[in-house]
């Protein structure tokens, strides 16, 4: 066989397009993302380095037990869900018959990672690899370099496989649930033998195989140097794949098709374009736009889709009736950032996800409202329904192309019906009638085995962020409820959503849990109490983050706490107190409350909307200085550039608006809090053909402070606007300055907007 010089990374190490446009000395958005940012972090894993197009199925990365480690397990086919492992798995070799396993462990260099392509070089085995996905399709291209047979092991971890003509096809089954992934592969060079791999050796006899880890392998003639190969990919059929592969991918090129996603990712990032800061700034503002496009992902096949409506349970195909269905949602993340800046830049697309939702709730038997959505069903984690938030923020902001009615309904019995514990999908339990009755959840002292056997062993019952959260979550009902003039409902729910009050301490100004009997639970360390994560008072943070877990009504958390000046005081406190104890002792303990300033965690999303409460006091320069260090502190261009539990899009969604400018505080609410723009200037490109601009006058590292502004040319004092201030397009103009000006926004009539009470 001739060696040949390995051709991956032709033209400086890049896609030829791209790589020749860095030569003229252009960047667009898509040379700004850097996949590898936040791939380790101080205990979690925040991020993947994720190859896919905006919000489809098929998305890749490359599996490793952990980043730093030198070797990868085969290369990924398909990873079903977020954080998910692959699904197939395919391992190129030239290794000889009986030295052959089912996945490969690789050496490897020189990977080169964009989000519309991946290249690696096996450095051991001397095989140059290179791939590019479409939506429910991908290619890949090895080249191989030493003399001997070349062959490609296809592997599946727990399903069916089975050699065809000239490559494989079989489904794999997604953790033990009866949703399978369909995988159709074949090959452009001919294949001149095949069987099943059976202890090393192929068994040419034995053409498919169910079970776990088996593998089909393929031969190829010795004068293979490139060997290429293109499948595609189905929740419905084997058959279907085929039909995505033919309908996405008509030929073998990879460069290709690394350039039309290429193309394609430039057309979804430009929707907003950013001016000045630094390059990292912008490898920030666009790396943080792309994860906000891994999820949720479109699964509709040629007008159907397979509905796994609740985890466990047999699925179904359904017709998609026109609409896209979308799934695969955290929405205990998502509903924050992620879906409230869909509405602005992706409405149709958001449309349709909150479509997706009440269709999911109107196939699983109860009716319900989804909470995690995942393409093996929906499975009820952390805690609270806030798929309620996504649609009643949507409704705010306009978007009101959906049947409210179903929404309201599903949502509804999610809060009434289903039980409140974390965790668990059951109806309504002792513990939730006792809420319904009492107005809180209650809790156990911490450590204690709960007498309830319902109660999730690990996640407990996080009563506080229950009650906080549901509290929440019945405002954002009631706001529904009144736009249907259900006016029985909005008083009853509106009612419910000062159920926190119930559970504040006026003594100590936190939310303090309470036993069943109504006393507030002694002794308790606000800091760390609560067993591992403060899951049996509070939810993966402490209770410093759930004080501010009021998001639909900071007046009356203000009223609570004794005015705005104490308000300001206990805000700047939670900065200012130390974790109190050993790192290795408070990071033990909790994990996921990582990205410390004083006991702020900047790694988990209950904290992102804290640093813009100054705005709610009268002191909006603190709101300013605060987004500034923050972003400075924790979110750099860098392998460890994200503090913590990023969450496919739940974080990077707080990191885009806060570089802007703006942040939805409360989403159900159509107003944005003002921060500090990063940039000089962003525009947003609305999907009316209008753009949106923010303009900062001055801005540097250092002016960071408002020292005026103008909103859509007016004069403008307020530290927030409204969503139909930047709708039909306009501009906010701020003259940015080194130091404070303390008058600008500070006036108490002009603090962001709160929820009514009504008692």
């Amino acid at each position: 066989m001739k060696i040949k010089k390995l051709g991956l990374l032709a033209c400086a190490g890049m896609i030829v397009a791209a790589s020749c446009e860095k030569a003229n000395n252009t960047k667009t958005p898509v040379d700004y993302v850097n996949p590898y940012m936040g791939n380790i972090s101080h205990l979690l894993v925040p991020t993947y380095p994720t190859v896919h197009l905006p919000n489809s199925m098929l998305r890749v990365y490359p599996e490793r037990a952990d980043f730093t480690i030198d070797q990868l397990q085969g290369l990924p086919v398909v990873v079903t869900s977020h954080r998910g492992s692959s699904a197939f798995n395919l391992s190129p070799t030239q290794a000889e018959d009986g030295k052959l396993r089912p996945v490969i462990n690789y050496s490897y260099d020189l990977e080169h990672i964009k989000p519309y392509s991946y290249s690696v070089y096996l450095d051991d085995d001397e095989i140059g690899v290179e791939f590019a996905p479409s939506h429910q399709a991908g290619i890949y291209e090895f080249e191989f370099n030493k003399g001997d047979e070349a062959k490609l092991i296809v592997n599946t971890r727990n399903g069916h496989i089975q050699a065809t003509n000239n490559g494989v096809e079989g489904y794999q089954i997604i953790d033990n649930t009866p949703t399978k992934i369909y995988l159709y592969m074949e090959a452009q060079q001919p294949v001149v033998s095949k069987g099943l791999l059976v202890d090393g050796k192929v068994d040419t006899n034995i053409q498919e195989a169910d079970g776990r880890n088996q593998a089909i392998v393929l031969n190829f003639v010795n004068d293979v140097y490139i060997l290429n190969i293109r499948y595609g990919i189905s929740l419905i059929s084997t058959e279907q794949a085929k039909k995505n592969l033919n309908r996405e991918i008509s030929n073998y090129d990879v460069k290709a098709l690394a350039q039309a996603g290429r193309n394609l990712w430039n057309e979804t990032l430009g929707k907003i374009e950013v001016e000045g800061g630094s390059e990292d700034d912008k490898v920030v503002f666009y790396t943080s736009l792309y994860r906000t496009y891994e999820r949720m992902v479109n699964i509709s096949e040629d007008g159907k889709y397979y509905s796994a409506a609740i985890s466990g349970e047999e699925g179904k195909i359904i017709d998609d009736e026109g609409t896209p269905f979308y799934i695969d949602d955290w929405i205990w993340d998502t509903y924050r950032a992620t879906h409230p800046l869909r509405v602005i830049i992706e409405p149709e697309m958001e449309l349709n996800m909150i479509k997706s939702y009440i269709r999911m709730a109107q196939e699983n038997r109860e009716g319900w409202m989804p909470t995690f959505p995942e393409i093996t069903g929906d499975s009820h984690r952390m805690n609270g329904n806030h798929a309620v938030a996504v649609i009643a923020d949507a409704y705010a902001k306009g978007l009101t192309d959906f049947d409210v009615e179903a929404a309201f309904n599903a949502s509804k019995g999610a809060l009434t019906e289903k039980s409140l514990l974390p965790w668990v999908r059951i109806p309504s339990t002792r513990l939730d009638k006792f809420y319904y009755e009492k107005g809180y959840f209650p809790a156990v002292f911490e450590e204690t085995k709960d007498p309830e056997p319902e109660v999730h062993s690990f996640e407990q019952r996080q009563a506080i962020s229950v009650t906080l959260g549901t509290s929440y979550d019945d405002w954002c009902l009631a706001q529904i409820a009144k736009a249907l003039g259900k006016e029985d409902d909005y008083k009853h729910f509106m009612k419910r959503s000062l159920n926190y009050r119930n559970v504040f301490n006026p003594e100590t100004s936190f939310f303090h849990p309470k036993y069943e009997n109504g006393e507030f639970i002694t002794p308790i360390d606000y800091s760390f109490s609560g067993g591992q994560g403060g899951r049996y008072y509070y939810g993966e943070n402490n209770a410093w983050i759930y004080r501010w877990d009021v998001q639909h009504n900071f007046a009356d958390l203000i009223k609570l706490m004794g005015g705005e000046d104490q308000f300001i005081a206990n805000l700047d406190k939670m900065f200012q107190t130390p974790l109190g104890r050993s790192k290795f002792a408070f990071y033990s303990k909790f994990p996921d409350h990582t990205g410390n300033v004083g006991q702020y965690s900047m790694a988990n999303e209950p904290s992102l909307h804290i640093p813009y409460l100054y705005n709610y006091a009268g002191q909006p320069w603190k709101t300013q200085k605060r987004i500034r260090e923050l972003l400075n502190q924790w979110f750099r261009n860098d392998v460890m550039g994200v503090p913590g539990d990023e969450d496919g899009g739940g974080m990077s969604a707080f990191v885009a608006f806060s570089q802007m400018g703006f942040y939805p505080v409360t989403p159900g609410m159509p107003a944005y809090n003002i921060g500090s723009p990063v940039f000089d200037k962003t525009t947003i490109n609305l999907p009316n053909g209008k753009k949106f601009v923010i303009e900062a006058k001055n801005n540097s590292f250092d002016n960071k402070y408002i020292q005026s502004a103008t909103l859509n040319g007016v004069k403008w004092d307020k530290p927030w606007f409204t969503h139909d201030d930047i709708k039909d397009g306009g501009s906010l103009v701020l003259v940015m300055g080194p130091k404070a000006n303390k008058e600008w926004g500070s006036d108490l009539k002009n603090v962001p907007p709160s929820a009514e009470v009504v008692e």
